[in-house]
């Protein structure tokens, strides 16, 4: 069977608007329904949640091709280069930071034109040394097929498979000029259903020599992006992807093998989307459960001491609260904490541990224990 790329009408892919129109609605829904609750929130607390999903599309994205980076040094450099306290995280490698500088250039430059020019400044990020693991690659320029056809395979060598073969280069300035001509110009097309179509289209034309994967993730990212008309990004298509990570590549396979009608593979990329949006509350449950708190505690207020205890509380702190720790991290004196510590528990922000004198340790309490 030939692939699409080879059907006769390639590359005007069709879909069945019927079929997608009660998924594509659900899927908008849930969108307005998260931004909505987002807008309720903060400034700074906004761009927690995003810095955490970030984090976490850039990591996941990785990790669908096997590629593992260290998610303290993915938040590090996703705060440096927002702006974002980054205090007590590492220094990210190059090769970190060339991926969050595409991801980041792909959601908080959504609106402008994608380019040729770009998605080269997007690659040799990925690849600062021009080296995929030991092998030395042409970077910033599309594949040119000198070690044979492009293909997808698994397997031992010798008894390999192939799920699917790339148009050949010579193709590719032509594929890609229509690639970005689509991608750019106005449609009436839903930009969710269009970074759907962005992603398989892109990864089928497969023009570079590695990284293609990613850099469709981060197209279709930039689409998604476009769709909710923010920066802001408060769910990650790159993780519900590793999560059904089998199953993504089985439905690629699917559709390139297929016909030009790809409403099979624009159907599950909304399913799984909308696994996305639904997992966005697990994700940002630390994000939420701070918002909660503040809420609960803006009738009356805590000092400057007492907010930044109970901020490090919220954010993940490492064991339980005790005087001596809450004079270290408030930089005050042991009877100033006490004090603090008193009035927390009074007003129900802290529940003491069992145990008394030394032993004495506190932790925080729920939200809804707080007396307001």
């Amino acid at each position: 069977m030939a692939y699409i790329h080879e059907q006769t009408g390639w590359p005007q892919l069709t879909w069945d608007n019927d079929e997608l129109a009660a998924p594509l609605a659900a899927v908008r829904c849930q969108q307005g329904r998260l931004l909505g609750k987002m807008e309720t929130l903060g400034f700074d607390l906004r761009s927690e949640a995003s810095l955490v999903v970030l984090t976490a599309d850039v990591v996941n994205s990785s990790a669908i091709e096997g590629e593992r980076l260290d998610p303290h040094e993915v938040r590090s450099s996703i705060a440096r280069r927002l702006g974002l306290d980054a205090a007590g995280l590492p220094l990210p490698s190059r090769s970190v930071d060339g991926v969050v500088e595409m991801m980041l250039d792909a959601t908080q430059r959504f609106d402008e034109p994608l380019t040729a020019k770009r998605l080269y400044g997007w690659h040799a990020a990925l690849f600062p040394t021009a080296h995929s693991g030991i092998h030395k690659i042409e970077v910033a320029q599309w594949r040119t097929d000198a070690d044979g056809p492009m293909r997808v395979v698994s397997g031992a060598i010798g008894k390999e498979k192939v799920h699917f073969q790339a148009p050949v280069a010579d193709r590719l300035p032509e594929e890609m000029e229509q690639f970005l001509a689509w991608f750019n110009g106005r449609s009436a097309t839903d930009p969710v259903l269009k970074a759907a179509m962005a992603h398989f289209w892109f990864v089928t034309i497969h023009p570079f020599e590695d990284g293609n994967g990613r850099i469709a993730r981060a197209i279709a990212d930039m689409s998604l992006a476009r769709a909710d008309g923010s920066k802001d990004r408060f769910y990650s298509m790159s993780s519900q992807i590793e999560a059904e990570r089998k199953d993504y590549y089985r439905q690629l396979e699917l559709a390139q093998r297929g016909e030009l009608d790809v409403t099979s593979w624009l159907a599950w990329f909304l399913g799984c989307l909308g696994r996305a949006i639904d997992s966005s509350d697990e994700r940002l449950a630390g994000v939420l459960n701070k918002a909660r708190v503040w809420q609960r505690l803006q009738s009356r207020s805590v000092n400057e001491r007492q907010r930044t205890v109970i901020n490090r509380l919220l954010d993940g702190f490492d064991g339980y609260l005790s005087t001596a720790k809450y004079a270290k991290l408030a930089k005050c004196s042991s009877d100033t904490a006490l004090r603090d510590i008193r009035e927390l528990l009074e007003r129900g922000v802290l529940v003491a541990n069992p145990g008394r004198g030394r032993s004495t340790s506190y932790r925080m309490a729920p939200p809804e224990a707080i007396v307001e």
